[in-house]
């Protein structure tokens, strides 16, 4: 296909808008050019403040952020999106006697209030907030993953919780995201808090994923799971249909709440 150069540009623009992200390959072979004119107008289109590249292809320019929200900040955004989320979620929960593994964050926070308190459930978690909070819950037995808490999100990160962490194989863990794609997998923007995110998703038999719609499509400077370690996302129902396709698409259980 021919077409000029300002003319496929625009056309490349609208497909990560659409899309979520591109891959260079796939474009040359859709415009029926090289992949080395599809970089060059990648760079134009960065430039411009359209979009952003990455290994392989390119993201629309707010997908990709290494800049973390503090927790109190997340808390108050999309909260009813949140409380829906952590509804669906409770559906995920094992039986009594189970175990279960709570990430830190504000949609597991949601979770941790809507934990029943008649099937003697056992909770580890590395949140100062949730543990706050479960401290005095009935019918929980609480486990603390100790460690160096970062200020920003409240979580014990480090040595500590990874270690504790190997010992621990619960029946589901229940994460959060900081951004998720259908290439990249599950990504956030801190090394210290993948670490302790990639060791949940080894000791749980079941990983359970809470990401509200604002998460899907956008990527973060650490992967800490592929969407194979995963068995299932809970988002809302503003997600983009076709980021949730792609999911399905990757053997991924998707839950809209």
């Amino acid at each position: 296909m021919d077409v000029y150069a300002e003319e496929r540009q625009q056309a490349i623009g609208t497909l990560v808008g659409e899309q979520g992200r591109i891959a260079v390959a796939a474009v040359a072979e859709q415009f029926g050019v090289t992949t080395e004119t599809v970089r060059r107008d990648l760079a134009v289109l960065e430039r411009a403040g359209v979009l952003r590249r990455v290994h392989g292809g390119a993201v629309p320019a707010g997908a990709l952020t290494l800049v973390e929200t503090a927790l109190a900040d997340r808390n108050a955004t999309r909260a009813e999106a949140k409380r829906k989320i952590a509804a669906a979620a409770a559906g995920m929960l094992p039986g009594p006697g189970g175990s279960v593994l709570l990430d830190g964050g504000s949609t597991t926070a949601a979770l941790a209030e809507l934990l029943p308190a008649d099937r003697g459930l056992f909770v580890a978690t590395n949140s100062v907030p949730i543990a706050a909070r479960l401290a005095t819950a009935h019918g929980i037995t609480l486990h603390v993953l100790g460690g160096r808490v970062r200020g920003l999100t409240q979580c014990a990160v480090g040595e500590s919780p990874v270690r504790a962490l190997a010992d621990l194989r619960a029946d589901v863990a229940f994460l959060g995201t900081n951004g998720i794609t259908p290439e990249h997998g599950l990504t956030t923007p801190d090394e210290a808090e993948a670490s302790v995110k990639r060791a949940m998703v080894r000791s749980g038999q079941r990983v359970v994923v809470l990401a509200d719609s604002s998460k899907l499509g956008r990527e973060h400077l650490v992967r800490f799971a592929a969407l194979d370690d995963v068995d299932a996302v809970v988002t809302d129902g503003d997600a983009d249909p076709a980021v949730v396709d792609r999911l399905e698409d990757a053997g991924v259980e998707v839950v809209v709440a």
